[in-house]
């Protein structure tokens, strides 16, 4: 199961996507995920939906690696989705179960959450796929200048994100490895009740912190030793600039968000009225 979850991870290639401005990619992703959430309707949904797979298509990242990524989270998806249908109840009773009543709109809740948990994954997956850490780093300090006005030091801050994110992929190799030595040794991790298991995680969990420790601590001492200060003093080996392709898919994106936002305001009471009798 650790072994399917890549996020993080950067896939190098010579894509639309990876030739972006890494501020641009950030904002894009952003984007989408607002757009995720501001779209009610179903046309919106398939648009935003749209919008996603085609700048998946543009990353030249293996299909693969993005349902790879959504593979460890398909427990919570089916949570959520029983949950809305469950809870929700408005539009047309469809069955009943003991006291529960599912609806067409718990139904269609479901779906929607399903597809913008999907979204949400598979567009943060995108950026981590396109931009390396030294970018990332770059692009956030960037977008976060405006905070130095209230003495925020924001390249601390964003190395500490791009840090994090670069280790994900670490932390789960390092846990595989802990979790191979400790069943080498007869321990039982994937056995027996619920207390079994939290049982068995306390010798997995020990040595990784202690591993994660170890980690930090190296890779404070290279950063000390390559006389790494940040702050405003620091220069740059590359220099961020936008280009056409840049300005074109945030004026797409602003694009897109007008056209859900009014999709939303026009169809969303025709839509609804005609075919499920109101349902939000």
């Amino acid at each position: 199961m650790l072994n399917d979850i890549t996020f993080g991870q950067y896939y190098p290639a010579n894509s639309l996507m990876h030739r972006l401005d890494p501020r641009v990619k950030i904002l894009l992703t952003v984007g989408l995920i607002v757009l995720c959430f501001v779209a009610r309707i179903a046309p919106s949904l398939l648009l935003v939906a749209l919008l996603t797979g085609i700048l998946l298509l543009c990353t030249r990242v293996p299909v693969k690696m993005y349902l790879k990524t959504l593979k460890p989270i398909i427990p919570v998806i089916l949570i959520t989705s029983v949950i809305n249908a469950v809870y929700v109840s408005s539009g047309t009773p469809l069955f009943q179960v003991w006291r529960i009543t599912v609806t067409t709109g718990g139904v269609l809740t479901a779906v929607y959450m399903s597809v913008r948990i999907c979204l949400l994954i598979m567009s943060s997956s995108m950026l981590t796929y396109t931009t390396t850490p030294t970018d990332l780093t770059d692009a956030i300090e960037r977008l976060l200048t405006p905070l130095k006005w209230i003495r925020l030091d924001v390249h601390s801050l964003a190395m500490m994100m791009t840090i994090a994110l670069r280790f994900i992929p670490t932390l789960i190799e390092e846990t595989e490895k802990i979790m191979s030595a400790q069943k080498a040794r007869g321990a039982d991790v994937e056995s027996g009740g619920l207390l079994s298991r939290i049982r068995a995680l306390i010798p997995i969990l020990i040595p990784l912190l202690i591993s994660s420790f170890r980690r930090a601590s190296e890779l404070a001492d290279a950063m000390e030793c390559r006389c790494y200060h940040g702050g405003d003093d620091r220069t740059r080996m590359k220099q961020l600039h936008l280009r056409f392709w840049d300005v074109a898919l945030l004026i797409l994106a602003a694009v897109c968000l007008g056209a859900i936002i009014l999709s939303n305001h026009y169809l969303s009471g025709v839509l609804y009225s005609l075919l499920f009798g109101g349902v939000l």
